[in-house]
């Protein structure tokens, strides 16, 4: 193991504004887009391929950050963030000039390529640079901007897409573009920085890249992501596909945990396993992200279907959350600098997170904006300290040389949790609206059920949009439409008790969290006067 490296004032700051700047980047880019996208599929045609441009970024982000976390544990953080930028802006600037669906899905993928680099390039180099007790203000700081992204996200996005039309040079270059073009001076002022005032960080012990692992990781859990995507929407969980993808995907991770018990240095070392840290809040955000995105996903669509909210509506009132997640995330993480605890900040959080999902099983189709508002607003609150400090407490367990890696695993496994939980929470909507349904909806004259599924749902809250929110868009029976709402209300109501459920099991983790003295550069005295 390396001694560890000293750093300037001026080192510390520049380098944090040059992270921060790349991480509320790729932040930024996961709300942009979606809000052009009606834009770009009306000019690009295309709309079978439309899931795609998320899907695409999705899948190379994805299985790029455990890979990304070992590059720079091997070859310094430096060098791999320079060159996750690097792919970043080229995707970017590509995804601008794009000419066709086909070009943009490529394009993003390219971007989600270098887009997992920094996220968990990023929080490795926080952790690089400042000791746990100093880190806890930061990782509440990155929270802060990852929700004030997604605040500003959508407006940004649909600023340039409605007035962001230029007439250059005898060309038009739509508005939708510079969603993409944005990314190019914030990226080259941010390579700039890292350039001139980043040290290497670098920790390697000249072992051996382990590519055969890398190549399984990607083998393994992209056919499982493409099959979680897929499933109940493009083709049914039982269909060839479905299963084909998740056996090819069981037999890769089969092969992954093969060769990492076999390579001198893993690409994904099992041995953090053992860690009871690295184990039990990892295990523990896996579960919170599941069952967080499990529920957040469907709430606006429930809202313009189930309740006739008009579409800009249904997005305010998820600011509440966004509010309720920066200052809470902002808070634990100064909390923690100064008092040098976390487990009870993770307690506190998980509590409040699971209050708040247990008051959303009241929500039903009478229920207010503003009743939805204030339960978001406490969602947000108990979402905000698990931004950061899962991520703190294994940085604070694990040694200097594995501090990449283990910041990857992390992120890796969140990602996955929330695209099970996407998936999950889908197929378990669809199961129990189609299930009340039953009970409600009157039969059709041939005598068969209704039923509906979650890309009919989206078709209609699309189709109330287009129509500027007016019901006289839906072509449904006011019989069906109310049998609709109400067998909405109650299948959400069974997808916040199964989530309910998930973050009883995410506390009970948290309780096994060890508690381990947070490091600190303070000398031992000051230290023990503070404590």
């Amino acid at each position: 193991m390396q001694e560890r490296q000293t750093f300037t004032d001026d080192e510390r700051r520049i380098t944090l504004i040059a992270v921060m700047i790349v991480f509320s980047l790729s932040a930024l880019d996961q709300t942009i887009v979606s809000t052009a996208m009606p834009r770009i599929v009306a000019e690009l045609k295309g709309l079978n391929l439309y899931a795609w441009v998320t899907t695409g970024y999705l899948l190379t982000s994805t299985v790029m950050v455990p890979i990304w976390g070992k590059l720079s544990d091997s070859h310094g953080r430096k060098l791999i963030l320079l060159a996750g930028i690097a792919i970043f802006l080229l995707g970017s600037w590509l995804s601008g000039l794009s000419t066709s669906m086909v070009e943009l899905i490529v394009f993003r993928a390219i971007q989600g390529i270098g887009g997992g680099a920094l996220f968990t390039t990023a929080f490795a180099i926080i952790a690089d640079m400042f000791e746990p007790r100093e880190r806890g203000k930061f990782g509440g700081l990155f929270g802060s901007v990852f929700g004030l992204a997604s605040l500003i996200g959508p407006v940004v996005g649909d600023f340039f897409t409605e007035h962001g039309t230029v007439h250059l040079l005898g060309q038009t270059i739509a508005g939708w573009r510079w969603v993409f073009y944005l990314n190019l001076p914030l990226s080259a002022l941010a390579l700039f920085m890292i350039l001139v005032k980043m040290p290497k960080l670098s920790h390697s012990d000249g072992a051996p890249i382990d590519y055969l692992g890398a190549a399984l990781i990607i083998l393994t859990f992209v056919p499982l992501l493409l099959a979680l995507s897929w499933a109940g929407q493009t083709y049914p969980w039982g269909s060839p596909i479905i299963v084909g993808l998740l056996a090819f995907s069981a037999a890769g991770l089969i092969a992954f945990l093969y060769i990492e018990t076999k390579v001198r240095e893993p690409i994904m070392p099992l041995e953090l396993f053992a860690d009871r840290t690295f184990a039990t809040c990892n295990s523990a955000s896996f579960i919170v992200s599941m069952a967080f995105m499990g529920v957040v996903t469907f709430l606006p669509l429930y809202l313009q279907v189930g309740m006739g909210v008009a579409a800009t509506a249904s997005g305010l009132a998820m600011v509440p959350m966004m509010v309720g997640l920066i200052g809470a995330s902002t808070a634990a993480g100064l909390l923690v600098s100064k008092t040098g605890v976390y487990k009870p900040i993770m307690l506190g959080g998980g509590a409040v997170l699971a209050v708040a999902v247990f008051l959303m099983t009241f929500i039903g189709p009478d229920t207010s904006l503003v009743g939805v508002g204030w339960r978001m607003f406490v969602l947000g609150v108990g979402l905000g300290p698990s931004q950061s400090l899962f991520a703190l407490a294994v940085q604070n367990a694990v040694a200097p040389h594995r501090m990449g890696v283990a910041t990857s695993s992390g992120m890796f496994f969140r990602q996955i949790g929330q695209t099970m939980g996407v998936a999950l929470f889908g197929a378990l909507l669809t199961h129990n609206l189609n299930a009340e349904l039953i009970k409600r909806a009157p039969v059709d004259p041939s005598g068969a059920h209704q039923t509906i599924s979650v890309t009919q749902l989206q078709a209609m809250a699309l189709s109330r949009a287009s129509a500027g929110g007016h019901a006289s868009a839906d072509a449904r029976s006011p019989a069906m439409i109310k049998a609709t709402s109400d067998s909405f209300a109650a299948a959400m109501k069974n997808l916040f008790l199964v989530a309910l459920a998930g973050l009883f099991v995410a506390l009970g983790i948290v309780l096994m969290i060890p508690v381990l003295p947070m490091r600190s550069r303070m000398p031992p005295a000051a230290v023990a006067a503070e404590a």
